[in-house]
């Protein structure tokens, strides 16, 4: 009557929802993000509670099985803490209170290695690097040194570390049976099958990345802490854990990493930043050309260039978070796009 094709206006108003969703999703991003990781801490746990489960005897409920892998994750947080914490806090301590004597002196970078053609041009780098620190730079260290503040003004966030673990335990829980609610809610009966593969794909992809970038982050540590506290460097085991952390950013984090190992070692006295650079270059081929494809397998592999924009693009929507959550963000699309590909290409048959 006013004109307006009903088919149309269907597929406006799905548009529109689909929009109104987006938008509801970036407003309580926050939130959202708690129980996304809360999500992926569960998938880390999920091969611990069913071995747990297949070890105990059949008597013993899955609840039991899931508080055991509980308590035991509870122990070895605290043992950690004991041996780790301490040396964690004091390099951090340290280093918070050098740095910004450190960065004024000029000697460090004396030992900075340079490319053959670019040494001569070494005095005229140090002279920039020395105007920059004593214009522009001055507004770097007061926030360097106020640092620390604003950790501690973020402690609110020290509810979300307690948070996660006990959302964790409720997926781990009731995870089946809440995806089988919503699938039953939301998908008519003709294509709950395809719903399902497409879950069951998301559910092996989603446990395959998270185990996979743990694996890759303890290894990193590994290899980092032993080579540098071997070299002789100082604030080994801090230097570890940020390199430990880069694993969890793709492409970006690893670099960023190095490039802090570099820059911190270089300032307090390291006289090994050549060989650390080409310690890091070989320690980058073994992990992504052997270690990673290996524990990633074949459904989170992507071209490299998609995961660049993705990161690129997840930083500007949700900073750190969303270049942690690009690469599966991506490959869940994947899986979605070559199911439904395939189930297209068969009833065309």
């Amino acid at each position: 009557m006013l004109g307006i094709d009903p088919k149309a206006a269907r597929v406006a108003w799905t548009v529109f929802l689909l929009a109104l969703l987006v938008a509801a999703a970036y407003a309580v991003r926050e939130t959202l993000a708690v129980f996304v990781i809360a999500l992926l801490f569960a998938y880390l746990l999920a091969p611990l509670v069913g071995f747990v489960e297949r070890i105990t005897p059949h008597q013993v409920s899955p609840r039991i099985a899931l508080a055991i892998v509980y308590l035991a994750l509870v122990g070895t947080m605290i043992a950690l803490i004991a041996t780790l914490g301490a040396r964690l806090a004091d390099e951090a301590n340290n280093l918070a209170m050098r740095l910004p004597a450190l960065v004024k002196n000029p000697t460090w970078m004396q030992r900075i290695p340079l490319p053959s053609w670019l040494e001569p041009a070494r005095a005229n780098i140090i002279q920039r690097i020395q105007d920059q620190l004593s214009s522009g730079g001055q507004h770097v260290l007061p926030y360097i040194e106020g640092l620390g503040g604003r950790l501690v003004s973020g402690a609110k966030y020290a509810l979300y570390l307690i948070l996660i673990p006990i959302l964790a335990f409720f997926f781990l829980k009731d995870g089946a049976t809440i995806r089988d609610e919503f699938v039953a809610a939301l998908v008519e009966q003709r294509r709950r099958p395809v719903v399902d593969n497409i879950l069951e794909d998301i559910n092996l992809l989603l446990g395959e990345y998270i185990r996979a970038l743990v694996l890759l982050s303890v290894a990193s540590f590994t290899a980092h802490s032993l080579f540098l506290a071997f070299s002789g460097a100082s604030y080994a085991v801090l230097l570890a854990g940020v390199a430990a952390l880069g694993e969890f950013v793709p492409v970006v984090g690893p670099a960023a990493a190095g490039l802090i190992v570099i820059l911190v070692t270089s300032l307090s006295g390291y006289n090994h930043v050549f060989l650390y650079a080409l310690f890091w270059i070989l320690f980058r081929l073994a992990q992504d050309y052997a270690l990673s494809p290996y524990l990633m397998g074949k459904g989170v592999q992507l071209n490299p260039m998609l995961v660049l924009f993705g990161v690129l693009a997840g930083d500007q929507i949700a900073g750190v978070l969303g270049m942690f959550l690009s690469v599966p963000v991506l490959a869940i699309l994947r899986v979605m796009f070559v199911r439904l590909r395939r189930v297209r290409s068969l009833v065309d048959r």
